[in-house]
């Protein structure tokens, strides 16, 4: 304290600081990518491990056999599934019924903003059909979740059918303390989303839902099954919800736990893990597999039902059955063996998971990064923006120097008018706000005039405005106030620079992953910014281009390269996902960009054009 204390030591730091602002900047900013990257590096990880003692203390013998049972069961599904042409509700509640559940059903309808031309729907009407089977040594008061969409076609018909032979199997036991509820869901997130309104009686997001007449206790935890094929080489791990929501750790653990017991090969991202640590090839394969967790924990939507579970405070994961390493095969029987291991530890839970970690990045199913070793990276990033600002803060209040009749002599520098700065950053949320608006609103107007569908012109009309933006509030300040001055772009600078750094840091909170990648390319373009700068530099780190580069990497990661023509038409989907995400389910990623992140751009895309 000390040291601030003391004027001149103040003003020695203040002036070190300014003297070799650029120097640390660029110093922080390469050892911000450096730490992490290096993340993914085995030794600088820890060793996941079960904190819940309810569920690490007690050894589980599993004894489901019922796996032919439930191959059987799926053909039978799928014959019914053809003859009513989607969900068989009838033949549904007659199998939940015969296994001795109580059984509900809830109809929904939603239409969506505009189509949904990824799965081809607009007006969406479903049914849920769920069952609850009463916890016979407790009062009530808690439940689980295991629940299976129903998908078109063929996939998952064999999730279905192992749930309703895991309800049998589960009936027959005296064990449980909690209630457990087998929920078959249509129309994939949007059906659960609408029994999750429909059970803690909530309407957040304009769904037409009937009342849930059957409940039970408040939920814990959940389960969601997806199995691709009837042959399973693996199981993938699904954890990133909406909004980069992640569920407690302890439940990724559970199931690698299980895996590990039953020899079942799992994954997570859709890659093995390997032990080969320190070699080159094994990082690169442990930081793909982190950077893909990031880019999709980014995106902010939810990577399967489970997702949105976890905005009511449900810990819950997603299980999928694929079908990709030919070498290896797990039947039925294990992976319903695998189901009633979790179910029945987290039977035994005494209260909601909360000894382990909520934030943390997964290299491999045994590595975890918790939020104390990755949130420095994203410090080193930040701080560039306020090392910037106190730079311009400190030569804003330096007086000038100026000649008079040949003796030098101080000058206090003229300060810019209010609204020479407070008009571009008016002007800049107001295109903000228009981004946000105005592509649902105008999509009709745009169909009538233009030879494109309603989800085209949404996207495009969402271009359109962002494109405008870039020619709208450059030189605003000059309709008010005359010429910019040296002065006033420095006080727009300095005040965008604070806000940006509030912006990510809040971000970075909630979501981790999305304030990292912002910050990793606006911080650069935005704390060198000066009048001076290229414009070409300032659009290629653009919020848009920004989700373009995320969509390529993003391909490469997956092994699953696509050209430009291709990548452009997954960035227009991406897009057209967001907004959808955001009508649907409450996605906050793209309000998020659209009113915030955006309109900060442009108060530093006024800056090129001070002069």
């Amino acid at each position: 304290m000390g040291l601030l204390s003391d004027p001149n030591r103040r003003k020695a730091l203040t002036g070190l600081l300014t003297r070799l602002n650029t120097p640390i900047c660029i110093v922080c900013y390469l050892a911000g990518i450096v730490w992490f990257m290096g993340l993914a590096f085995e030794p600088f990880t820890l060793r996941t491990y079960m904190s819940e003692n309810a569920m690490g203390s007690t050894m589980v013998e599993e004894r489901f056999s019922s796996g032919e049972r439930a191959l059987s069961l799926a053909k039978e599904f799928d014959a019914h599934k053809r003859k009513a042409g989607g969900m068989p509700v009838e033949w549904l509640v007659k199998a939940m019924q015969s296994r001795g559940l109580e059984v509900f059903t809830q109809s929904f309808s939603r239409k969506l903003p505009f189509p949904d031309e990824n799965k081809e729907r607009y007006m969406v009407r479903g049914t849920n059909v769920y069952g609850i089977l009463r916890a016979p040594r407790a009062p009530r008061t808690e439940a689980l979740v295991i629940t299976a969409p129903c998908s078109p076609g063929n996939t998952n018909n064999q999730a279905v059918a192992l749930l309703l032979a895991l309800a049998q199997y589960f009936r027959n036991q005296i064990y449980w303390a909690k209630d457990i509820i087998f929920l078959v869901n249509e129309h994939d997130l949007i059906g659960t989303q609408a029994w999750l309104e429909g059970y803690h009686h909530t309407n957040i997001t304009e769904y037409i839902s009937g009342s849930l007449r059957g409940r039970a206790g408040s939920i814990q935890a959940a389960l969601s099954l997806e199995l691709s094929s009837d042959v399973i080489t693996s199981l993938d791990l699904v954890l990133e919800g909406l909004n980069g929501q992640l569920p407690n750790l302890d439940l990724a653990n559970l199931f690698y736990a299980f895996c590990q017991k039953l020899g079942v090969l799992c994954t997570i991202q859709g890659k093995l893990q390997r032990n080969d640590w320190d070699t080159a090839e094994g990082y690169t394969h442990a930081a793909q597999t982190m950077m893909l967790m990031v880019l999709k924990q980014a995106c902010g939507r939810s990577w399967g039902d489970h997702g949105l579970f976890l905005r009511y405070h449900i810990e819950a994961a997603s299980v999928r059955g694929i079908n990709s390493f030919r070498h290896y095969k797990t039947d039925a029987t294990t992976i319903g063996r695998l189901l009633e291991g979790m179910v029945r530890k987290l039977n035994n839970l005494l209260e909601r998971l909360h000894q382990s970690y909520f934030f943390y990045l997964l290299p491999s199913l045994s590595r975890f990064v918790s939020i104390g070793y990755y949130m420095p990276a994203f410090g080193l990033l930040a701080v560039i923006l306020l090392l910037r600002a106190l730079d311009l803060w400190v030569h804003l209040g330096a007086p000038a120097l100026a000649a008079v009749d040949g003796v030098t002599e101080a000058e206090q520098p003229s300060s810019p008018g209010v609204l020479t700065v407070l008009t571009p950053v008016v002007i800049s949320h107001l295109t903000g706000v228009a981004l946000y608006l105005l592509p649902v609103h105008l999509q009709e107007m745009a169909v009538e005039h233009f030879p494109v569908s309603e989800t085209e012109a949404v996207v495009l009309t969402a271009i359109a405005i962002y494109t405008a933006g870039l020619a709208l509030p450059h030189n605003t300040q000059r309709l008010l106030s005359g010429e910019g001055t040296e002065q006033g772009w420095k006080v727009l600078k300095l005040t965008a620079l604070l806000y940006l750094a509030v912006l990510l840091g809040c971000t970075a909170l909630i979501n981790f992953s999305l304030g990292f990648i912002l910050a990793v390319t606006l911080v650069p373009i935005t704390a060198s910014i000066t009048p001076a700068l290229y414009a070409v530099v300032m659009v290629l780190l653009s919020p848009a281009f920004t989700i373009l580069y995320c969509v390529f990497i993003y391909q490469e990661l997956i092994e699953a390269p696509v050209s430009v023509s291709e990548g452009w038409m997954l960035f227009l989907s991406v897009i057209s996902q967001g907004i959808l995400d955001h009508a649907l389910y409450g996605s906050l990623v793209y309000p998020l960009l659209a009113l915030f992140i955006y309109p900060c751009w442009l108060m530093f895309w006024n800056i090129l054009f001070w002069n």
